[in-house]
């Protein structure tokens, strides 16, 4: 399997510094599996070869680090960075507008969620930071999600970490949840603000 080839010979190299490193450039904004990363640390700490606790104080504060530096890349380069960076993955014109009125109206919700749904972490750091969501709101519900996400990921990457390919299977049952329970709770608020608007 290439990505355990992959997260093995990282490890081999770096250590609990793998896990710092592989969270912080995904939620800086570049598109690495932090997630996997994570699990595979935890994976490793069920095997013996580390700490689980480590392992999830080095996720909580590369995901701290790394949204705060993706918020600082997004605050400098404003929203045409942003847009320019998204347009061939996940905006296209008037939806990155939306996306911007969504995240100003509910930022600290957005900034929280999107720490539990894969590809939105890449990008909420430089959405707040872009939008100019005030650094100590983002900074305080970045963190406190951060941290609720690294100790529920690399809980259940322990408690279940007996098989590599079974904590795969987990990750991507769960990013499709996590990702469909996002967009119902989304339209039910669209939905009910419409209702009463109308």
């Amino acid at each position: 399997m290439v990505l355990f080839d992959f997260l093995s010979r990282f490890f081999a190299h770096y250590g609990y510094a793998a896990v710092f490193l592989g969270v912080m450039l995904e939620n800086a904004g570049l598109p690495l599996p932090g997630e996997s990363v994570l699990l595979f640390g935890a994976f490793l700490a069920h095997r013996g070869g580390l700490r689980i606790g480590w392992v999830i104080a080095n996720a909580f504060a590369g995901a701290t680090a790394g949204g705060s530096l993706g918020y600082f890349v997004g605050y400098l380069g404003g929203p045409e960075l942003v847009r320019r960076m998204r347009n061939r993955a996940l905006f296209f014109g008037d939806r990155f507008d939306r996306a911007q009125a969504t995240f100003q109206k509910h930022g600290a919700w957005a900034v929280f969620a999107g720490r539990f749904v894969l590809g939105l972490r890449v990008v909420v750091g430089l959405l707040a930071g872009a939008l100019k969501m005030r650094f100590l709101q983002f900074f305080l519900v970045n963190a406190l999600g951060a941290l609720l996400w690294a100790a529920t990921m690399g809980s259940i990457g322990y408690a279940i970490g007996s098989s590599w390919r079974r904590i795969l299977h987990f990750v991507r049952d769960l990013d499709w949840t996590l990702l469909i329970l996002v967009v119902a709770v989304a339209i039910a608020v669209f939905l009910r603000r419409r209702m009463s608007n109308g």
